[in-house]
């Protein structure tokens, strides 16, 4: 048994560097490297405290894996994840590493960037707030806008601090009334102008009046 064992120590040697060879043929034929954009998500925000602002939205992954199954994947297979359940009011960073990535499983991730990110927290805020209509343009030649009336008028906001302090009023989107001569009365959304602000009453309904 010694004898078959020690054997041919050449022909052994080749043998298994051969089928580690094709063990590696095999796992990375048809593999294939992309890049793509994943938004950035923040989860677990302690009560008490909202997201002010954040210094990257998305991270550019590079990833590495079956081209097939590469070509096939979807924006939202890929996540990029922080954690802030311990954070606090103020500006913290966080690395985004690998562990912070979800891909599919079979899928390798070659780099995230950027690496890090900057969050700003600040202590939340409920206010109530007048909502006023955003009218452009001119009615037909000879009327005029003789009102604009909003229900309801008043509209309870919820966000940062920093944020609501700052805001007195709330506008509609725009109401175009370019060439009407009657009445108009219209279901909108509120313009929150890209605040990090949440409203409890999203839609209002704005009547204009419109006279000679």
């Amino acid at each position: 048994m010694k004898k078959i064992l020690f054997s041919n120590p050449g022909i052994k040697i080749l043998s298994v560097v051969l089928a580690i060879s094709m063990w590696i043929f095999v796992t990375y034929r048809g593999q294939s490297e992309m890049a793509v954009d994943a938004p950035i998500g923040f989860k677990n925000v302690p009560k008490g405290l909202e997201l002010l602002r954040e210094s990257a939205k998305s991270v550019a992954l590079n990833l590495r894996g079956q081209e097939r199954l590469l070509k096939s994947l979807k924006p939202m297979d890929f996540n990029v994840f922080v954690d802030l359940s311990n954070a606090k009011r103020g500006e913290t960073t966080y690395y985004l590493d690998k562990n912070a990535v979800i891909v599919p499983g079979t899928v390798d991730i070659l780099r995230v960037d950027p690496t890090s990110v900057r969050v700003v927290l600040d202590e939340s805020m409920v206010k109530t707030l007048p909502v006023k209509a955003s009218v452009i343009g001119a009615p037909e030649k000879g009327f005029r806008i003789a009102s604009a009336d909003v229900k309801p008028s008043v509209v309870t906001v919820e966000g940062a601090r920093t944020e609501l302090e700052r805001i007195a009023v709330l506008r509609t989107e725009a109401i175009d009334v370019t060439g009407f001569d009657s009445d108009i009365r219209e279901t909108v959304r509120l313009n929150i102008n890209g605040r990090n602000i949440r409203t409890r009453t999203p839609e209002v309904t704005v009547s204009i009046g419109i006279r000679r």
